[in-house]
C-alpha cells in the first residue's frame, strides 16, 4: 500500500490535484485537472469518476470553510436552492452510471461559449455587487438553475464551477465573491450527493481517493484565502481562462 502511494505516478497524481483544487476555488474548473489525472493514473472511468467526486467534495469543504467564515455565503438562500441542487445531483448521477454522455457535450460547449461571450462583452460583469435581495422571481430561478445544473453536475461534471457562478452573477447580481461563495456550497452538495451513489455502488478507489482529499483540501484553502483577499478583479481573468480551457477541451472531445 505505501509502495503505491510513494509511485511518481501517484505524486504526480497528487500535485496536479492540488493545482486543480486550488484553481476550482478560485474560478471553478478544477475538475479539468483532476479528473484527467485519476484517468492517466490507470483507474477506470467510472472509478475515477467516483474518486474524483471524493476529492472534489474535500475540496469543496476547503473552500466553502473560507469563504462562509468570510461572510460571502448567504444561508437564507442557500437553505433554498440546495435541495434542488441535491435532487438533481442525485438523478444525474444515477444516470451516468449506467451511460455514457455523448450528445450533451454539444450542448454544454455550446453553453460554455455563450458564457464566455456573454462575460467578456460585459466588462463590469462580477466586479461590483448590485444584489439587493431575495424576491419570489429570483428564487424560483435559482432554484430552477440549481436542479439543472446539480444534474449535469452528478451526470457529466465539467464546467459545473463556471456555469453556477455566471448564474449566481446573472440571477442575483452578485460579484465574483459572493457568487463563488454560494457556488461552492451548491457544488459541495452536487459532490456530496454524487459521492453517495458512487460510493454504494463500489465506484470509488479509497486508497488514492483519501489522501487526494486531503491534498486537495488544502489547495482549496490556499485558493479560496487568495481569492477572498484579492477579490472580483482578480477571480475575473482565472474565471474566463478556466472556461474557455473547459471550451476548448470540449471542442477537442467532440472532434
Amino acid at each position: 500500500m505505501l509502495k503505491e502511494l510513494l509511485t511518481s505516478q501517484f505524486i504526480i497524481l497528487a500535485c496536479l490535484c492540488f493545482v486543480g483544487a486550488f484553481i476550482d476555488s478560485v474560478a471553478g474548473g478544477g475538475g479539468l485537472i483532476s479528473l484527467p489525472a485519476y484517468l492517466a493514473s490507470g483507474l477506470p472511468p467510472h472509478i475515477a469518476l467516483g474518486t474524483n467526486k471524493l476529492s472534489g467534495f474535500f475540496s469543496g469543504v476547503g473552500s466553502s470553510v473560507n469563504y462562509a467564515r468570510s461572510g460571502k455565503v448567504n444561508w437564507n438562500l442557500m437553505k433554498k436552492l440546495a435541495p434542488f441542487s441535491f435532487v438533481g445531483a442525485f438523478i444525474g448521477v444515477k444516470i451516468i452510471i449506467g451511460t455514457k454522455p455523448q450528445y450533451i457535450n454539444y450542448i454544454v460547449f455550446t453553453a460554455l461559449i455563450v458564457v464566455l461571450a456573454y462575460t467578456l462583452t460585459n466588462k463590469k460583469m462580477g466586479h461590483e455587487s448590485t444584489f439587493t435581495g431575495l424576491t419570489k422571481s429570483n428564487v424560483t430561478k435559482g432554484m430552477i438553475m440549481a436542479f439543472v445544473i446539480g444534474f449535469y453536475n452528478g451526470f457529466l461534471g465539467p464546467g459545473t464551477g463556471s456555469f453556477l457562478v455566471f448564474f449566481m452573477m446573472k440571477i442575483f447580481g452578485y460579484d465574483f465573491v459572493e457568487a463563488n461563495g454560494d457556488s461552492k456550497i451548491l457544488n459541495l452538495i452536487g459532490n456530496f450527493t454524487s459521492l453517495l451513489v458512487f460510493g454504494i455502488s463500489g465506484k470509488v478507489y479509497f486508497l488514492y481517493g483519501i489522501p487526494i482529499s486531503i491534498i486537495m483540501l488544502l489547495g482549496a484553502q490556499c485558493g479560496s484565502r487568495c481569492a477572498i483577499s484579492k477579490g472580483s478583479r482578480f477571480i475575473k481573468p482565472v474565471f474566463l481562462t478556466v472556461t474557455t480551457v473547459t471550451a476548448l477541451k470540449m471542442l477537442k472531445e467532440m472532434f
